[in-house]
């Protein structure tokens, strides 16, 4: 039988459980995704306005709007337009009977559990088709999802919470087109973060342009040195990489911005006979802040682990 089993209100901003329905099925399967919750609870910040997760028997959709995602779970073979409409009515309903200013401030969690009446009320209704009488909104929503459809989030994307680890993309063939995992966004950035990120690209172009004065002179001497050459752009790629490790998020962040460190070391290391003591420190100096900033500034923090 398709129907929906539960549904949730949860703040986008650190994943605080608003409001959500009581449930009483507490089955494993049920049980499994109750845990899904709380792991798309934390990174709603990162994910598009409406999703859709599959986990083989059970479906999660959520929409996100004004700082508040609307989450439900359902039975696999339920219309995903019905799943958007009652999501689409939670959303008005949370919105008419509570100020932005409330919903921001909240610290408890689930302090607007009353909503769960008129969650329990809306999911009787949406579980007896029969009685639904908003054929208007259900075309409406029909043609919003055909022209947008949901994004398909991958089990994968999640990680694991508590111990427990998704099923991987094998386990639910079928479900829908498994998506590239969102770029995670990092902690806004500070000030001495924007100056190690002015100074790398200054030590860059300091390297830039000593190493084609390296070449010229290579040129224009038989003599020279070409393994300079090599050790001058080799310091100005690791400046700049140390920049796009400092913008953006990847995997091994920080062990690749200590080898990024021990390359610049490697390099000023070599070119000690062609640079004072002083240019020698400011290089060095400046690749290790930049190491520092890229250290602390790490993916934004996890929301705290409510039972949601």
């Amino acid at each position: 039988m398709s129907m929906i089993l539960s549904a949730s209100v949860v703040r986008v901003r650190d994943g605080l459980p608003l409001s959500a329905s009581t449930d009483y099925d507490q089955s494993t399967g049920v049980q499994e995704c109750r845990k899904y919750f709380k792991m798309l609870s934390k990174k709603l910040s990162q994910l598009p306005d409406r999703c859709t997760l599959k986990t083989g028997q059970y479906n999660i959709n959520f929409i996100s709007s004004l700082g508040v995602s609307y989450m439900m779970l359902c039975t696999e073979n339920y219309p995903s337009v019905l799943a958007f409409c009652f999501l689409d009515e939670l959303q008005k309903e949370f919105i008419t009977t509570y100020n932005m200013m409330k919903t921001n401030t909240a610290i408890r969690p689930y302090c607007f559990i009353e909503f769960d009446n008129f969650i329990q009320r809306t999911k009787q209704r949406y579980n007896n088709t029969r009685s639904l009488s908003t054929k208007m909104n259900l075309a409406d929503m029909q043609t919003e999802i055909k022209l947008r459809p949901p994004y398909q989030i991958s089990v994968s994307e999640l990680g694991s919470a508590n111990g427990f680890t998704p099923l991987s993309a094998a386990d639910y063939k079928g479900t829908g087109k498994i998506s590239a995992a969102p770029h995670q966004r990092l902690e806004p950035v500070t000030l001495p973060g924007i100056v190690s990120f002015v100074l790398s690209l200054l030590c860059g172009a300091l390297n830039l342009i000593r190493g084609f004065h390296a070449i010229e002179s290579l040129l224009q001497s038989e003599g020279e040195d070409f393994s300079y050459v090599i050790a001058f752009f080799l310091g100005t790629a690791a400046c700049l990489y140390q920049c796009y490790l400092f913008v953006y998020y990847t995997g091994w962040r920080n062990v690749k911005s200590f080898l990024t460190f021990g390359l610049i070391c490697l390099c000023n290391m070599y070119l000690y006979e062609l640079r004072n003591l002083w240019q020698l420190f400011f290089h060095v100096t400046v690749g290790a802040f930049s190491t520092l900033q890229i250290r602390l500034r790490q993916p934004q923090g996890k929301s705290p682990d409510y039972n949601v």
